[in-house]
């Protein structure tokens, strides 16, 4: 049995920016919040970890003169200690994909071979990594289970950009945090409307 099928489930979870620039209050741009759903978060990875279940994750990988900067102060720089991601989120089988070119269909078999697949991106969006497409089509998962920050930035950007591919979404809500309180509740409802699910944490551990 290769490493592919031994990952080929239906479900996936996605994992979303917990990184220490974001996830840790002294942080370049720490989210409101988010300390209080890490030991959330760090469940449902350790869950994933157990059952076998794929788990996708993004990662800001900023580079000077993202237009991203334009907005907020330097974030996630790539190669600092605040892009990488916090503690008990990181499987110890897992890949990065950087942003960069599209992966070759044999980069991608090889990608799939592992459990933890990290794409980094350089904007708000996921699914501006020219490699996210195709590897989740790849992988073969049709549902996913998504956590992490900011509820009105990346995480709405990485359900919607998920629910517009055709996957069902279940978004943990005791597992996520937004910047602005207002804006993460409009996010939230726009989620809904689009399709989106919602649970929360036990629920989703049974």
């Amino acid at each position: 049995m290769t490493a592919h099928r031994r990952f080929a489930k239906t479900l996936a979870f996605f994992d979303v920016d917990t990184q220490r620039d974001f996830m840790v209050p002294r942080g370049a741009l720490y989210v409101p919040g988010a300390r209080m759903v890490s030991k959330n978060i760090r469940r449902l990875v350790a869950y994933a970890a157990a059952k076998g279940l794929r788990l996708f994750a993004s990662t800001d990988a900023h580079v000077p003169g993202d237009p991203e900067m334009r907005r907020f102060r330097p974030h996630c720089m790539l190669g600092t200690p605040g892009q990488g991601k916090i503690a008990g989120t990181l499987l110890p089988d897992h890949v990065v994909v950087p942003f960069g070119p599209r992966l070759a269909p044999s980069a991608i078999a090889r990608v799939l071979e592992h459990q933890q697949i990290v794409i980094q991106k350089q904007s708000y969006d996921v699914f501006d990594n020219p490699s996210t497409v195709p590897l989740l089509r790849a992988a073969g998962v049709r549902r996913f289970v998504v956590f992490g920050v900011a509820t009105d930035f990346c995480v709405r950007a990485a359900v919607l950009g998920l629910l517009a591919n055709g996957y069902q979404v279940s978004v943990v809500t005791d597992a996520i945090r937004g910047i602005e309180r207002g804006a993460a509740a409009a996010a939230l409802e726009e989620m809904g409307r689009a399709g989106a699910r919602f649970a929360e944490t036990n629920g989703v551990l049974g």
